[in-house]
């Protein structure tokens, strides 16, 4: 618990303190987060510890609304909740069926914690284009970093305004508004449209959510590779960090990082020079969507 305030609450606290959105955002976030996010990132990105669980119960909890992944061989794409097929008639991926090595990068922003400047550096050193997943109150609080994305090349994403847990929003109304306010509030900080990609927090999803995702006009995103990354006061060592993100890299993932992770900043310039020693070329989500 003083973990979770010290990480998610306090630097909600004084991004949204000095905001117009003040009262109305504070008790909804903390309120939808806590139920929502609180749990889901429990849940997340629990690929990482798919090792003990078999391909039929990942697809298992696909029914739960919890994106799941079970790695069955290192370098080879894993098990999903739902196919290539599946998620392609609603506009949505979670890898690229190909045995050619590519493979897109991107980020969760659910606040700033100081290592994105150190991430944008080691992207531009590398040419490297990626996909920013945000939330509304990290556009709303750090408008120059999503200024600096946006000038360099790489995407800005749809994280929802509260981050809940959208498999549980039943009405295109409320499911809308999550984004459509992230899409004001981009615009009004970078004077240009947001390219409408979405990811569902903490990975929970519903088949609604999906079709109404893509009536609104977005592609949803999910991972192939990811790993327990976001605990500010548990970071993961290199080697453990590398361990993952080198062994379990495969042609055609989407792989996800946090952000805030200190350990993520400090590796990344070196991770990427290692994918690509590995023949990996790393290309932008754009390229995907297509």
């Amino acid at each position: 618990m003083k973990s979770f305030f010290t990480h998610t609450i306090r630097p909600f606290l004084k991004n949204t303190l000095l905001t117009k959105k003040t009262g109305a955002v504070l008790l909804i976030f903390l309120a939808s987060y806590t139920l929502g996010a609180g749990i889901g990132f429990l849940t997340d990105h629990f690929q990482d510890h798919a090792d003990t669980k078999t391909a039929a119960e990942a697809v298992t909890a696909s029914a739960e609304g919890n994106w799941g992944l079970s790695f069955q061989e290192d370098g080879q794409p894993p098990v999903a909740n739902a196919t290539f097929e599946e998620l392609a008639q609603y506009d949505a991926f979670y890898a690229q069926d190909t045995e050619e090595k590519v493979m897109y990068l991107t980020f969760d922003c659910g606040y700033e914690n100081g290592n994105t400047g150190q991430i944008l550096d080691a992207l531009k050193k590398h040419g490297v284009s990626a996909t920013f997943f945000v939330v509304g109150t990290y556009i709303e609080s750090e408008p120059e970093l999503i200024r600096r994305m946006v000038d360099e090349g790489h995407t800005v994403g749809n994280h929802t305004w509260h981050h809940p847990d959208m498999s549980q929003i039943a009405s295109m109304e409320s499911f809308q508004k999550e984004l459509q306010d992230v899409e004001d509030i981009y615009q009004e900080t970078t004077g240009e449209e947001m390219t409408r990609f979405y990811r569902p927090p903490g990975g929970k999803y519903s088949e609604d959510n999906l079709k109404m995702a893509q009536q609104l006009g977005y592609k949803t995103f999910f991972w192939s590779l990811a790993y327990v990354d976001w605990y500010d006061d548990n970071q993961p060592t290199k080697e453990e960090a590398f361990d993952k993100l080198l062994g379990r890299i495969h042609p055609g993932a989407i792989v996800l990082l946090h952000s805030t992770s200190d350990t993520n900043a400090a590796i990344l310039d070196e991770l990427l020079t290692k994918w690509e020693e590995m023949g990996y070329q790393i290309k932008p989500l754009t390229e995907l969507a297509k």
